[in-house]
């Protein structure tokens, strides 16, 4: 009985496999280096770009370090069992694949960034649902350029600040301007921000012309008033969406390892049941996680916590396309 229950898992051939043996790619997941071969359900790109920061460098190295914390969650081949749910996520019907990361030209933010959308155009095209960890949150534009000509796009944004600078001293593409960038494009039909909170980035100007072109924008207090379905139902049911993630969204308590850390912010169980409520609800088409700069925190934590939001919000996505979750 006890070897039927662990063949079952996988446990009984090959290799064991232990999250610390091998090479660190996203969940030990298979890595694919040509971009025109992705046969897949989910492909993750890394995008190590901090040159748009304001405060604090080192999200450059948030690819390389969510994936090594993402390790820790790879243990069996045949799924992970939630019993709050009594459901197996990402069984092996879910095909994730690595791409690496994009090529990142030192000081050329225009280059980098045309690296970038590059990576997520061949994600795109190729069918498979985009993951792209960051780097600073100025990553979030050319993610959002891809999807041009792709149909309608509605963004939620969980985040401390609400990212919405049109331009300082002639800068129109750094980590505060992703979400102005976004809103004037035609294709993005409205913002959903979430978390932001405190003394901000952006002016009140700013938020103003937020809410003109279309945001709909709740601090940490607002959500927790409502809770996180009735935020969720705040986004039109038929929208297709893209999540971008800044890990200072989170409390600094859980994850200090960001640039631009802000207290008051959300705790774990918060963004993952508003993700939980989206994947049920929505077509989600997309994410990217941005801003984990490991320096910051030496116990690894912030990293973890990014992979482990990571791979739920994909076992979310894919048991609500069908992907057979194992009951």
């Amino acid at each position: 009985m006890n070897d039927a229950k662990t063949d079952s898992h996988g446990y009984a051939t090959g290799r064991l496999n232990l999250p610390f043996v091998g090479i660190s790619t996203f969940g030990k997941r298979p890595y694919v280096a040509d971009w025109s071969r992705i046969d897949a359900d989910v492909a993750v790109l890394g995008a190590p770009f901090d040159f748009g920061t304001q405060f604090r460098a080192g999200a450059r190295f948030g690819p390389r370090s969510v994936r090594e914390a993402s390790t820790l969650f790879s243990f069996g081949h045949a799924g992970a069992y939630d019993h709050e749910d009594d459901c197996t996520y990402l069984g092996a019907d879910v095909r994730i694949v690595d791409l690496g990361d994009a090529d990142i030209v030192h000081t050329d933010t225009v280059k980098s960034h045309a690296n970038i959308k590059a990576g997520v155009n061949a994600i795109l095209d190729a069918g498979a649902f985009p993951v792209v960890i960051g780097g600073d949150h100025s990553v979030n534009i050319p993610c959002i350029d891809a999807f041009e000509g792709r149909g309608d796009i509605h963004i939620l944004q969980i985040d401390a600040h609400l990212d919405f600078v049109d331009e300082r001293h002639g800068v129109r593409f750094g980590h505060g301007n992703p979400m102005r960038r976004a809103a004037e494009k035609p294709y993005v039909t409205g913002l959903t921000q979430v978390g932001i909170r405190n003394v901000s980035s952006t002016a009140k100007e700013g938020y103003e012309d937020a809410r003109r072109m279309g945001s709909d924008i709740l601090s940490v207090r607002q959500m927790r008033a409502l809770g996180a379905r009735a935020v969720i139902d705040r986004i039109p049911s038929d929208a297709r969406v893209y999540v971008t993630l800044d890990i200072d969204g989170f409390c600094p308590s859980i994850a200090p390892g960001t640039g631009t850390p802000s207290h008051g912010g959300f705790l774990y169980y918060e963004v993952l049941e508003m993700l939980q409520a989206l994947a049920r609800r929505n077509q989600v088409v997309g994410i990217d996680l941005v801003e984990v700069a490991p320096d910051y925190d030496p116990t690894g934590g912030t990293s973890i916590l990014a992979a482990q939001i990571l791979l739920n919000f994909l076992g979310f996505v894919f048991e609500a396309r069908g992907h057979a979750p194992t009951r």
